[in-house]
Order: structure tokens, then sequence, then C-alpha cells
């Protein structure tokens, strides 16, 4: 039996529990793992809710929390390439066996050898926040000395983003509240405090021309007011709100395959993607890391030692 947290049905976090449960047998193109740590997202209390579909792989409730984690193959599916029990590895729950647990499966596609000299705490923070990173660069193109406006730069996303973007040398503008200056600023950006300005007059005066490329991970009335700043609509790329089409923009475009969680792992090691982990909890505590996500009030990533 494995220690787990996660939800009995669809709602808030009332329907949050812990609960014990068998190790789960992995499917052909799955791998069970012990789980060190988890990455702690957004897309967790989405799927709480009941508000995303599809990712829960028709498994009954209670379901488990947690979408992303590191830690070290137990066994692994009759399809399963390149990888073999006692790896260390990192990757997505993408069959809805969850990470808020001291044991899982991850899909086998979708998951990624650790390279050494690289910790399992900074690893479980890359399947969601380095590679959307990566993607919302890459998708953008932009070339060695442009300017980027991070909309919502102070969490686990926003702050990779800005690392990843600083290091291709391109010039990093970022919005926040005032808790998130400081991680922010550490990076190398010039900080918009939302609370205490006007965001599209201070751009405007930074950026008169207009800034080459936007990546928005805050959406809605935030998303509606930074659009206007980019010089061709089609350079905003926004992460959570695909409304952005009816503005001209794009959808991120995301990859989750191997490929490119090892890609984002050769960048952290590089230190070109190296996460800002604020916070570490442990399984006992997961219900007060969930919630300073859910609240908002998270700066940087936060993640859940499992092991």
């Amino acid at each position: 039996m494995a220690q787990a947290w996660g939800f009995s049905r669809h709602g808030g976090p009332e329907v949050q529990e812990f609960f014990d449960r068998p190790d789960l047998v992995p499917g052909r193109d799955e791998v069970l793992i012990r789980v060190d740590v988890a990455g702690v997202n957004p897309l967790d209390h989405l799927l709480r809710s009941g508000l995303v579909d599809g990712l829960d792989g028709g498994r009954p409730f209670p379901r488990v929390l947690g979408m992303e984690a590191a830690g070290t193959v137990l066994a692994r599916g009759e399809d399963v390439n390149g990888l073999e029990a006692g790896d260390a590895v990192f990757g997505f729950a993408l069959t809805g066996g969850g990470t808020y647990a001291e044991t899982t499966v991850l899909s086998a596609p979708n998951t990624a050898r650790i390279p050494e000299g690289l910790s399992a705490t900074v690893a479980a923070t890359l399947p969601v926040a380095g590679t959307t990173a990566v993607d919302a660069l890459d998708q953008l193109g932009l070339p060695a000395g442009a300017t980027v406006l991070v909309n919502g730069v102070g969490g686990g996303v926003g702050l990779a983003v800005a690392r990843l973007a600083s290091g291709r040398e391109l010039r990093v503008i970022g919005t926040g509240s005032t808790a998130k200056r400081e991680y922010a600023e550490a990076l190398g950006v010039r900080f918009i405090d939302y609370t205490a300005e006007d965001v599209a007059a201070a751009a405007r005066e930074l950026v008169p021309d207009g800034f080459d490329g936007i990546v928005d991970l805050a959406g809605g009335t935030s998303l509606r007011t930074v659009a206007p700043l980019v010089q061709d609509p089609r350079n905003v790329i926004a992460v959570g709100d695909m409304s952005v089409a009816d503005l001209g923009g794009r959808f991120v475009e995301r990859r989750v395959d191997r490929e490119n969680l090892e890609r984002s792992a050769r960048l952290a090691l590089d230190g070109l993607l190296a996460p800002v982990i604020t916070a570490v909890h442990p399984l006992a505590d997961a219900p007060a890391a969930l919630a300073t996500v859910e609240n908002g009030h998270a700066s940087g990533k936060v993640v859940i030692k499992v092991a």
C-alpha cells in the first residue's frame, strides 16, 4: 500500500483527502515509480475541480492529485523501451495515476532518465514548467536582442520563461504582484507591478515601439490589457487562455515527449532553465502546498518531497 493525497469527487478543497492505495500495475507503456518529488501546478486543482477533461485515464475515485514527478523505476510495462528498473526518472502522469503519492505510474513515452548531476527536486519541476517555457519561447522564435513581455512572471512557468529568455539574450519585461518582484528582478527582469502602476502605460514607456513577443501566463482581462502592446499579434503566446486566438495570438503548442524532457534537463544542467524553487513541502503538508498555488500566492515553483 502507498499513501496518497487526492480527491473523492470533483469540487473544491473540501473534496481532498489522504488515503492508501495498492501500488498500481503499470500498463504496457507505463512505468511504476517510487516518487521522490512531485511538482505542484495550477493544473492540479483544475483537474480536481472537473474543469479539465481527458487526463484521468478513466480511473475511479478517489483519484490522486499531481501531474509531474521524479523518482525511481520499480517496474515497467512490456512495451517500454529505454527505461529499466532502478533508473532515476522524471515525467508526466498522463493516464490518471497522479503524483502526490509514495508510488505511481508515469507514461513511458513522456518520461526520461534524470541525467547525472541533476537533482530529483529540479527534475520534478521540468515536465510542466520547464517544457512549457521551452515550448513558448521556441514558438515565438525571437532573435537575440528582441524584447519579450512575460505577463505573470512570478510563478513557476513565468520565472522559467524569464530565465530561459535571458539565456537567449532577450530583453525581458515582466508583470506581477509586489511579492513576485524580488524573484523576477534577481533574474534581470525589468519588473512592472500591476498592483502599483498602470501596466499598459508603464510598458509603453519602457518599449515605445511595442514588444517583439509576449508570453502570457495570466489570461483573462490581463491578457487583453497587454495583447495590444505587441508589434505582431501572432507573437502573443498564451499558456492558459485559449481565447488568445480571438486577439490574433496563439495558444502554446505543447511537446511533452521524452525528447523535450531530455532537452529541458540539459538546459537545467547548463543553468539556463534552473527553476526558482521557493517551497518544499512533505507529503503530509500537501494540502498547504496546493492551497498556495491555487490561491495564486505562490512565487516560483512549489514541490512536494515524498520520499
